[in-house]
């Protein structure tokens, strides 16, 4: 069809839409339904359709709604938790009745009698478990539902650089990155803070997921305590100075990253039920607004909570100690880990295969032509939902007319579907919740104002199958591909999803995909390592005692600092040698 014959149509259809903020949407016959809307992001500050759906609106600079996105959607994720360690979430949760917990006693025959560590799963508690040959193995079972603070990121590994942040605050009111290594005063001190609202544990991650128990008698009974026949532990017996270590204790190592490689990716560790109603994020730019600053022009790897305000600290105490002091959950009922899961289901695979398709280096005017159009396909089938009837196009000469303006009303029903309903459970929301819900608008309008623009300059540049229309020949297929790539690419780099995050090629079945992990890979200095157990207080060791490696002995293969800095996915050997 030609598109000059629709811009008398256009111009009605515009008319129309100005007259209301509503999409005309027919409910006869349908009790209770109403046309979908739009929440006003200022109250009392009417927007227009001009101003609000601009396709070259790009989000605020300081926005953290992706990143309140990204994290809640890889809370209890082994992958995305170790790429970027420094967590921002401290979130309620709960260990349902049978849930098994493990403890390696470190050689002791008796069952701890204050908060100590417990894994959840064997092999991480067994390579606690040390002896000549043999070691003691406790398996607790959940008698009740045990109730917990999970700490998101690498919330386990004992550095310096951010890590433990948000724990230390709920601890000792600041982060306190030189106690990086004083984990039985920070264990001994959640403990006593948690225990005036009935906190059983505190749910954290290193190599796998662990939570620190704080009463081995409450909430929990004896399965089994076990003498378990065991190889000999070199990170017992190993000279600091040797680099040979017996092939077992690197099968031990190996299978502690194995079992954490199970929790991946979504669901996650699923035996940790977590309450987003009582969400609290560090990237809430109301709750502690003083780290906008302290992010400013960093990369999201040197994201930390050192630098946060005394007077942000105590609002988010208040917080913590509110949904900590809560008798029942509260809410709106919304499922905000499905709906989040949805989106990321129903647009990381499409983004990543339109960013392969416009990864191409031939000249060939026919060869780019033909990939335009594959593109511009993957493009319209992720609109089609939204693609309203009919879809009016201008003549891009048409004066008076924005070129990309008959697509503001598809570009607002896909940024508005997920949430419109959702929006009038707002007087029922936590303060969580409204959080949650604004992450999620937020991410939606990107996501939908870039493929909308893409796909609108596809569909005027003639690419379209389903609404064809006259090139003339401006702008060139060249210049298309171009913005496409820049757009895919920024939009992908904002989003900034770990799904993304993968071994390429893929590895094979002697292989795992692995990330640079604490303390395997941490840089480290020469010399002996303390324990990761170990009472001692290092409040006033050197700071290279930090850092230290806290599950024994072994020289780890030295890392380039680079990978740690910025993990890279690496195929290792799940057989031996090992490749980590």
């Amino acid at each position: 069809m030609h598109y000059q014959s629709f811009v008398g149509a256009l111009s009605l259809g515009l008319a129309a839409l100005a007259l209301h903020d509503q999409f005309p949407i027919n409910t006869t016959g349908e009790t209770g339904a109403r046309p979908l809307y739009v929440i006003n992001s200022n109250p009392g500050q009417p927007y227009s359709n001009s101003e609000q759906w601009r396709l070259d609106e790009y989000p605020p600079e300081n926005a953290t709604g992706n990143l309140i996105f990204d994290t809640v959607h890889s809370l209890l994720q082994h992958w995305p938790n170790t790429r970027y360690r420094h967590g921002h979430n401290i979130v309620p949760g709960m260990i349902p009745i049978g849930t098994l917990l493990y403890h390696g006693t470190n050689g002791s025959r008796m069952i701890p009698s204050g908060p100590e560590w417990t894994a959840m799963d064997p092999e991480h508690s067994i390579f606690f478990s040390r002896g000549n040959g043999s070691g003691w193995h406790l398996t607790l079972a959940a008698t009740r539902p045990l109730k917990v603070l999970y700490f998101d990121g690498s919330s386990a590994a004992k550095i310096s650089e951010g890590t433990m942040d948000t724990q230390d605050i709920v601890a000792w009111g600041e982060p306190q990155p030189e106690r990086a290594f004083d984990e039985k005063d920070r264990i001994d001190d959640l403990c006593t803070w948690g225990k005036e609202f009935g906190i059983d544990g505190f749910m954290r991650m290193e190599m796998d997921f662990e939570v620190m128990l704080c009463d081995f008698t409450a909430g929990v009974e004896v399965v089994s305590f076990v003498h378990l026949t065991l190889p000999r532990d070199d990170r017992s017996f190993h000279s600091p100075t040797s680099l040979r270590v017996d092939p077992n204790t690197w099968v031990r190592t190996f299978e502690v990253m194995h079992s954490g490689s199970w929790h991946n990716r979504y669901p996650g560790d699923s035996r940790i039920v977590l309450d987003l109603t009582g969400l609290i994020s560090l990237y809430d730019t109301a709750l502690a607004p003083s780290l906008i600053s302290v992010r400013a022009g960093l990369q999201r790897l040197e994201h930390r909570v050192l630098g946060i305000s005394s007077e942000d600290i105590s609002r988010v105490m208040r917080r913590v100690t509110e949904i900590a002091s809560r008798p029942d959950p509260a809410g709106s009922g919304t499922d905000w880990k499905a709906l989040i899961h949805v989106i990321v289901d129903r647009y990381a695979d499409r983004l990543e295969l339109t960013k392969y398709l416009l990864n191409i280096t031939s000249s060939d005017p026919q060869e780019l032509l033909q990939r335009a159009k594959l593109a511009q396909t993957q493009l319209r089938v992720m609109v089609t939902p939204y693609l309203l009837h009919p879809t009016v196009v201008p003549s891009a000469g048409t004066s008076g007319v924005d070129a990309s303006q008959w697509s503001f009303p598809i570009f607002r029903l896909c940024a508005t579907t997920h949430t419109s309903h959702i929006t009038s459970l707002v007087p029922l929301m936590t303060s969580s919740e409204r959080l949650l819900l604004k992450a999620v608008e937020d991410t939606m309008r990107e996501i939908c104002r870039v493929t909308f623009k893409m796909w609108a300059d596809g569909v005027m540049g003639g690419l379209d199958s389903v609404i064809p229309v006259e090139r003339n020949g401006e702008p060139g297929v060249t210049q298309i591909m171009n913005n496409w790539r820049k757009d895919i690419n920024n939009v992908m780099s904002w989003l900034d999803w770990s799904v993304w995050i993968k071994c390429r090629p893929a590895c094979g079945p002697e292989e795992m995909c692995y990330l640079s992990t604490w303390p395997i890979n941490f840089p480290r200095p020469e010399g002996p390592l303390p324990s990761p157990r170990d009472s001692q207080n290092f409040t006033n060791a050197p700071d290279a005692q930090y850092v230290a490696d806290p599950v024994g002995r072994p020289q780890y293969p030295t890392m380039p600092a680079e990978d740690w800095s910025l993990p890279q996915p690496k195929c290792i050997r799940r057989l031996q040698p090992y490749g980590f």
